[in-house]
């Protein structure tokens, strides 16, 4: 009796499983877009079919009697990933409209889907960009003499791409407005991966570097280099994980010794993604400095 009643009590037995909870992923925080600077968000930059756009950075009052510098601010991500409107890019946009700069941060051709070459698109867009400043340069109230550009990572090497290509390497015909110049007067990369033939492989090529070693020499800015370049200035922190420093210091020794000014500039401890603002060093007068160096006539 004792034995049936506890088999009985075994076979009524349902054990309570409980089972692990997926963290609910954490909300996005909402973007806060400045209210000290005047913004034209998702402006059409590059022909009507793409889905890319711009977002310009004004001062809130424009200066009379004087056209502004421009620069071109290319987010980082990749290639793969990242946003004209992500915290780094608005904190640049920003910075650039309250010293009377007009920027303009552009979204590009991504790599989004697995074994769908995209490259060398970014190289268009980018120069895109700078055409299409220079082609409505009297509307925006802007100098087309005078632009500049700024990238963040992936956006480091697109800037290194516009300071040191042009149309003798062939990333022009394929660009929108091809018969206005991609030209810029200086550079700004931070952090990027510049030499790909010792960085890793990348979705972009939807090759490996064994299968394509030209398409990653040809989308190294360190294959261009030469004396009639524009200047750049390269900010890499020590810490990074990411985009190790030797990037930056093989393009600042490819820079030497073809006779192309520029800046290295190292900052200790600082990791992967900052802007100008990183708790290791305010790079705003840095950066501020560099611009007006290049972009500020005597008499402006």
């Amino acid at each position: 009796m004792k034995r049936f009643l506890f088999l009985a009590l075994i076979g009524s037995y349902s054990p309570c499983v409980v089972r692990a909870q997926t963290p609910a992923p954490a909300p996005l925080k909402p973007v806060v877009w400045p209210t000290d600077v005047r913004i034209e968000h998702d402006v059409a930059y590059l022909p009507d079919n793409r889905a890319e756009k711009a977002d310009l950075y004004f001062p809130l009052t424009m200066p009379t009697g004087r056209k502004l510098p421009a620069v071109v601010i290319i987010h980082g991500g990749g290639f793969n990933d990242g946003d004209k409107g992500r915290p780094r890019e608005i904190n640049i946009g920003r910075t650039l409209a309250l010293h009377d700069y007009v920027g303009m941060s552009i979204n590009y051709r991504l790599a989004k889907e697995k074994g769908v070459a995209t490259w060398p698109q970014p190289v268009y867009d980018a120069k895109a960009s700078v055409r299409w400043l220079r082609k409505n340069a009297d509307r925006l109230g802007l100098d087309p003499t005078r632009i500049a550009v700024i990238g963040c990572s992936a956006g480091g090497n697109l800037a290194g791409m516009l300071a040191l290509t042009g149309p003798r390497d062939e990333f022009d015909a394929a660009s929108p407005y091809p018969e206005i110049s991609a030209a810029v007067r200086c550079a700004i990369d931070f952090y990027g991966a510049v030499d790909l033939m010792t960085y890793h492989d990348m979705k972009m090529f939807a090759k490996t570097r064994a299968e394509a070693p030209e398409l990653y020499r040809r989308g190294s800015p360190t294959n261009y280099a030469d004396a009639n370049d524009a200047p750049m200035l390269l900010v890499h922190g020590t810490a990074d994980e990411t985009v190790k420093v030797d990037q930056s210091e093989l393009l600042a020794a490819v820079l030497k010794k073809a006779g192309v000014p520029h800046e290295l500039v190292l900052i200790p401890g600082a990791p992967h993604t900052f802007d100008l603002e990183p708790k290791e060093r305010d790079l705003r007068p840095l950066v501020l400095a560099y611009l007006d160096k290049y972009l500020r006539p005597a008499t402006n």
